[in-house]
């Protein structure tokens, strides 16, 4: 998905500080989400969690926009034409509705519930996604990965997988990245991820055993959900920080639940992030965004009926670098 804000802020992102939380830390900070429209006067509306003034990254996940449930017939649903992503992987993942995907490597695939669409821009890619005509409720997220430094460059790519549901504790989890419960995704990323949804039955409790080298974020859907000791509302994200090899997650209401499950280890480098670019620095970003607009580097992207997007302006001034995350 593109970020198709009109002034999208420049956000340097760093690390958190490794090793296991400060005893007089919180066991889970609770991040709440900015809604975003997503163009014209009919604009489906994303709730954005990553990154934020708060927290920036969790592991290397450096996007999250949270969607629907919307009806099509009154937000239009959602239509991004041609656009260019550097520096990164998106991850698509639907819970109802289907999205037609196009990019410059020649791939057209569709995002359906329960299967994973992952791209690698690396170097340059361009892709356009549009909800198909018999798409009624749009529901689902859009996640970022930034690649590490060695990895940058690399070349454009695109996997499909559908895991299968793993039953534990009364809940169903689909694990789209990474490993958790015996489940293994064979997808490949560039550092350390897990990724998984969960599908909570109502008042169910479970315990999952995690990596403690990894830092993790519950972004729960629907539903009330309790991480560790702390209740979640939909929309929230709860993160927890590294050295933390159990997690206890309850449903406290009547009805089924559903969350997002986040992890990896913690990022260790720093990101500039603009529009749909993430590089190393300003220059970067302002290469891209040349190269964007001359349609030098991205490929063309065949299908689509219209014109690509252009990017926005650039801020007038270079971002200079935040503290890190603590």
């Amino acid at each position: 998905m593109s970020n198709v804000e009109a002034k999208p802020a420049e956000v340097r992102c760093g690390a958190t500080v490794d090793g296991a939380r400060s005893a007089d830390g919180p066991r889970v900070e609770v991040l709440t989400s900015r809604e975003v429209p997503l163009g014209g006067p009919r604009a489906m509306t994303v709730r954005r969690t990553l990154p934020q003034r708060g927290r920036t990254l969790i592991g290397a996940w450096c996007f999250a926009d949270h969607y629907g449930p919307d009806d099509v017939s009154v937000t239009g649903g959602m239509d991004v034409a041609p656009h260019p992503h550097t520096g990164l992987q998106t991850v698509s993942w639907l819970f109802s509705g289907e999205i037609e995907h196009r990019d410059s490597l020649g791939s057209h695939a569709f995002v359906r519930p329960g299967e994973l669409n992952l791209m690698t821009g690396g170097y340059g890619i361009a892709h356009s996604e549009v909800s198909t005509p018999q798409t009624t409720v749009l529901h689902g997220v859009q996640l970022w990965v930034a690649l590490p430094g060695q990895h940058r460059n690399t070349d454009r790519d695109f996997q499909h997988y559908v895991p299968d549901p793993v039953r534990h504790q009364g809940a169903e989890i689909r694990v789209f990245l990474g490993s958790l419960l015996g489940a293994q995704s064979p997808v490949r990323t560039f550092t350390p991820l897990l990724g998984a949804e969960l599908l909570l039955e109502p008042h169910a409790h479970l315990t999952l055993d995690l990596n403690p080298d990894f830092e993790h974020g519950l972004l729960v859907d629907a539903g009330s959900v309790q991480m560790s000791e702390t209740p979640l509302k939909p929309t929230e994200l709860g993160y927890s920080h590294p050295g933390i090899s159990t997690l206890t997650l309850t449903n406290t209401s009547e009805e089924p639940a559903r969350a997002i499950l986040l992890g990896g280890t913690p990022f260790d480098e720093e990101i500039v992030m603009w529009w749909n670019f993430v590089g190393r620095s300003h220059e970067d970003i302002v290469q891209a965004r040349a190269d964007w607009m001359t349609g030098a580097r991205f490929g063309a992207v065949h299908g689509y009926e219209g014109d690509r997007l252009p990017a926005p302006e650039l801020p007038s001034v270079a971002l200079r670098p935040r503290g890190r995350v603590r």
